[in-house]
């Protein structure tokens, strides 16, 4: 078992012959991924890295029976992308593209209202279940089969905890990043949520940063209900008030949205926090220690 995307997953790609979708659906089809083939309209009828092209998603849903989308187009025209692929039943849907309007994603939430799919990002760096499917723009070789769920805002830092934990010898069971726009498809509660029924899933890393109340109100959730460690890590430390910080969604608007105020109010709620970003895979070594999992003698 694993958390929205699996080995069964059958993946289309929307924009499927573009240069970076062209690069990610290569690295994901090595990685074990079922891509069945993709969308680009005017292209229908024809084939790309051996797999058909169609013109619409519903064509391509319809003749292949894809439940998950990648979609690799421009934010300009992300939206549009995710309704036609919310309209023809896919399960999950993952939008790549940052500078997605706001007002675009308010609508967005309304419209999912009663709706059974799962969308991940804008601005998001993907989902990967290791060894059996990635929808994104994650570096595949870095991650490796395990029982630690990850779930963060930054694409960056995602890779940055799981090349950690990697070289300590934990792999990982799902691996979500939300996306660091102000308003995300799927939020760390809903994440966590899928996390705390996954029986693959023995730990739960959570990485956010500055800005908003998602990882302390995540966590007050975790509290009462998630039975498994939950290790927190929270980005910018440092940052200025006011000042955004990368994502549109990282900006400090009043005490509560600091790194500091978030690790103390997730911290005094039993979770176990990180302040250096060094020590995120060591962190969660020792958690894993303590639930009774293997992992090989650190070296620090």
């Amino acid at each position: 078992m694993s958390v929205f995307v699996d080995a069964s997953s059958k993946v289309i790609i929307q924009g499927f012959t573009g240069q970076h979708a062209t690069f990610h659906a290569e690295d994901a089809i090595a990685h074990g991924t079922q891509v069945v083939g993709g969308v680009t309209p005017g292209k229908g009828g024809t084939t790309h890295l051996g797999l058909p092209v169609f013109d619409s998603v519903e064509e391509a849903v319809r003749k292949t029976g894809a439940t998950v989308s990648g979609i690799f187009v421009p934010p300009q025209a992300a939206i549009d992308s995710l309704y036609e692929a919310v309209e023809c039943g896919v399960e999950v849907a993952v939008i790549i593209a940052d500078g997605v309007p706001v007002q675009d994603m308010i609508r967005v939430k309304r419209y999912l209202a009663g709706r059974q799919t799962t969308i991940i990002g804008p601005n998001s760096p993907g989902i990967i279940t290791p060894g059996a499917c990635k929808v994104g723009i994650m570096p595949s070789h870095i991650y490796r089969r395990g029982r630690v769920g990850v779930v963060s805002r930054s694409g960056t830092l995602n890779y940055e905890a799981v090349s950690q934990m990697t070289a300590l010898g934990l792999g990982q069971s799902t691996c979500v990043g939300i996306g660091g726009d102000p308003i995300n498809g799927t939020d760390f509660k809903t994440v966590l949520q899928a996390f705390a029924n996954d029986d693959e899933t023995d730990v739960v890393v959570m990485i956010g940063e500055i800005g908003g109340q998602q990882e302390v109100e995540a966590a007050r959730w975790a509290a009462q209900y998630l039975t498994k460690p939950l290790v927190c890590f929270i980005a910018g430390v440092s940052a200025p008030r006011g000042r955004r910080m990368g994502h549109a969604g990282a900006v400090i608007a009043g005490d509560a949205d600091t790194a500091a105020a978030k690790l103390d109010a997730i911290e005094a709620l039993g979770h176990r926090v990180v302040r250096n970003p060094a020590r995120i895979g060591e962190t969660i070594a020792e958690v894993v220690r303590e639930t009774g999992g293997p992992v090989p003698a650190l070296s620090v």
